[in-house]
């Protein structure tokens, strides 16, 4: 009988440090996905100038993007916390529309400097979406072991939190689909 209750206790032990490191694993590789965006993010404030300085040059009458585009910069790069997911995609508007104001001038479109720009913006783009993607899934699968039991008990105990999504302070506005007009 005392070797049955010693395996009980011993199989509750291994179980509680195995869901202990599943939870910090889990919760450390959400982490790390977050500083992911922040890499992307990085990339996207470095080229931001280049490619608005690169427009402006043909395009000095088209003042209030090029000030829009700066501001919406400025305020990403300082955003924090649930501000952040707003920040970037007022962000990612304004560039829509400085990419609308390229359309409008043929020689810009042509030139070389402005193309490597716009894809290595397009690209920085698409990654920073698959860095959001990565990290809402990371985020979904700590979440879900923190909500499931018996591990639900265990996380409470030990003072594991739910994270956040990234994005999930979108208004409506924002979530309906970008009007293009000729």
């Amino acid at each position: 009988m005392t070797w049955i209750i010693l395996a009980v206790v011993v199989l509750i032990l291994l179980w509680l440090v195995l869901a202990y490191n599943g939870l910090v694993t889990s919760r450390n590789r959400t982490q790390e996905a977050f500083s992911d965006i922040d890499v992307q993010l990085k990339r996207r404030y470095d080229l931001i100038p280049n490619l608005v300085s690169t427009v402006q040059g043909y395009a000095s009458h088209e003042k209030t993007v090029f000030e829009d585009v700066t501001k919406a910069r400025s305020q990403a790069m300082q955003a924090t916390g649930t501000d952040r997911a707003g920040a970037e995609n007022q962000l990612s508007s304004t560039l829509k529309s400085l990419f609308a104001v390229a359309e409008n001038y043929p020689d810009l479109k042509a030139n070389q400097n402005f193309l490597s720009l716009q894809d290595q913006l397009t690209d920085t783009e698409d990654k920073i979406q698959a860095a959001r993607r990565f990290y809402n899934g990371m985020v979904r699968d700590f979440n879900t072991k923190l909500q499931v039991f018996p591990t639900n008990i265990f996380a409470n105990m030990m003072g594991f939190t739910k994270m956040d999504f990234f994005g999930n302070d979108l208004t409506d506005a924002e979530k309906q689909p970008v009007a293009v007009k000729f």
